[in-house]
């Protein structure tokens, strides 16, 4: 970081902290700026779309002020992995927008790509989705309010082990979470008495997954744990393996709920049905306070059908950076803020959560789910529930 950056950003910080300082106190109002950098552009645009429709039905039912300050969400643009980019866009929105808390972050590079600007200027960032484990071991100013392929993994591997499955090939793209979803499957399956027969780690940015179903189909596996990010190359993934005859030979699909999230069922047709997964959230949890959130965005948009696993990541993170507002005064101070939400539980949508105090990421419930036709529309259905499931992936091997 420059001598110029660092200035500014320093500056930034003190001026925040100034003007909200005035706010908390009674003497002036102030806004509150939250920058959220998401895909709102480009193949994975309905991430961002899920992001601002969640934010704006949380603000509909809390409003738009935390006692006298009004908070803003400023929206930015990163419609791919770029985390030069990701860098960037948070230093513009920290200088010139002079936020007090970064937000979204759909993939993993992007989110770490910030953690010495938060660390500079005494933000918090709180991640709506990026699923690495790692990533709040970069700084103490990060939390999570998403889910970690360690955590949707683990119950999904001894689930299978109990179904009896030996023999089973690991298929997942090529970057931070794919090596952990992979890495906490095999170390989970194996000791459950399994066999990971082949890995397969697929680019990024693959379309092409041919070959890879071949290496599949000649691998003698059972079944197949997948992991991508989701959007177009989950889509082309699970319609590959159904195209290139895995299902029809009886090989069984298994992976983070991330293959089936609702938008793509449609998409994705008869093929979807019988893959299970195990995830953090579905349409079709049956509690209160997921038939409210539905009920709103319908309200709000016209439709819940676009609701999804990311839109219960930003409400969610929503009533984190409340939260955080109310406990620190309105004040600017990261480490602050976010010691205020440690240890903190609250019911959402996909059910009870709790901000673990060391991982500053979310303990909660992960369901196991098979995709069926529910009067004639496709949908996840939760078939068990595994409560109070941490991050396991967190300071592996430290």
């Amino acid at each position: 970081m420059t001598k110029h950056l660092r200035t500014a950003l320093l500056c930034t910080a003190f001026g925040l902290a100034s003007g909200w300082g005035a706010g908390a106190g009674g003497a002036q109002a102030a806004t509150i700026k939250v920058g959220v950098i998401a895909p709102f552009s480009g193949p994975f645009a309905m991430v961002g779309k899920t992001f601002k429709e969640a934010i704006a039905v949380y603000q509909a039912e809390h409003g738009t002020t935390v006692g006298a300050d009004t908070v803003e969400f400023v929206f930015k643009d990163l419609d791919q992995a770029n985390p030069a980019q990701s860098k960037a866009l948070a230093q513009e929105l920290i200088v010139k927008e002079k936020v007090g808390y970064l937000a979204g972050f759909f993939f993993t590079p992007d989110a770490l790509a910030v953690a010495p600007l938060i660390d500079e200027a005494n933000i918090p960032a709180v991640i709506f989705n990026a699923a690495t484990s790692a990533i709040t071991e970069k700084s103490p100013r990060y939390v999570r309010t998403s889910f970690t392929l360690w955590q949707n993994t683990v119950p999904l591997a001894e689930h299978m082990a109990k179904q009896g499955i030996k023999k089973v090939v690991t298929a997942v793209s090529d970057y931070g979470p794919g090596i952990d979803g992979e890495t906490a499957f095999k170390a989970t399956f194996e000791k459950a008495g399994g066999s990971v027969v082949d890995t397969i780690r697929m680019p990024l940015k693959s379309n092409d997954f041919a070959p890879f179903m071949q290496r599949i189909k000649d691998s003698g596996a059972e079944a197949i744990y997948a992991f991508l990010p989701a959007g177009p190359t989950t889509l082309a993934f699970a319609k590959a393996f159904a195209d290139n005859g895995l299902k029809d030979k009886g090989i069984r699909f298994f992976g983070p709920g991330d293959i089936t999230q609702e938008p793509d069922l449609p998409a994705l047709g008869d093929a979807a049905l019988g893959i299970t997964t195990t995830f953090n959230y579905s349409q079709s949890h049956d509690s209160a306070k997921n038939k409210a959130f539905l009920a709103k965005h319908k309200e709000l948009f016209g439709s819940s059908d676009t609701v999804t696993f990311t839109s219960v990541g930003a409400y969610d993170g929503a009533h984190v950076i409340y939260t955080m507002i109310q406990k620190t005064g309105g004040k600017s101070d990261g480490a602050k803020a976010v010691d205020a939400v440690k240890g903190m539980s609250w019911e959402s949508p996909r059910g009870p959560l709790t901000i673990n105090p060391d991982s500053r990421h979310v303990t909660q419930t992960i369901y196991l789910r098979v995709v069926e036709k529910v009067d004639g529309k496709l949908q996840n259905v939760e078939k068990a529930a595994f409560a109070d499931q941490p991050d396991y992936g967190y300071k592996v091997g430290k």
